[in-house]
């Protein structure tokens, strides 16, 4: 029983690297990627921003990589959610809210 679980856990951790979220800040001059097991792939940068402004660009990364890690967290229980479902007995797949 527990072999299928480490599968299963496996599975969703395979599932959550595949799904590609994205969020910007400062008008897209800060651009974040990140997958659905929450690591960041990649950052742009637009190159018309003010660069020598230390602090408004500490604050749009932070901001696009709160929102992209937000994201990511709500396709993962997405995510979840399905696996569960499909791990119940029929009928009962609405048992969380999904």
């Amino acid at each position: 029983m527990f072999g299928g679980m480490e599968e299963m856990k496996k599975q969703m951790q395979d599932a959550l690297t595949k799904i590609i979220v994205e969020a910007q800040a400062g008008d897209g001059a800060i651009k974040i990627k990140a997958n659905a097991a929450r690591q960041i792939l990649d950052v742009t940068i637009d190159p018309s921003l003010d660069l020598t402004d230390k602090e408004e660009l500490e604050d749009l990364i932070l901001e696009a990589t709160n929102r992209v890690i937000a994201e990511a967290a709500m396709k993962e229980q997405e995510e979840s959610k399905a696996l569960l479902g499909k791990m119940l007995p029929p009928g009962m797949e609405n048992l969380f809210g999904g």
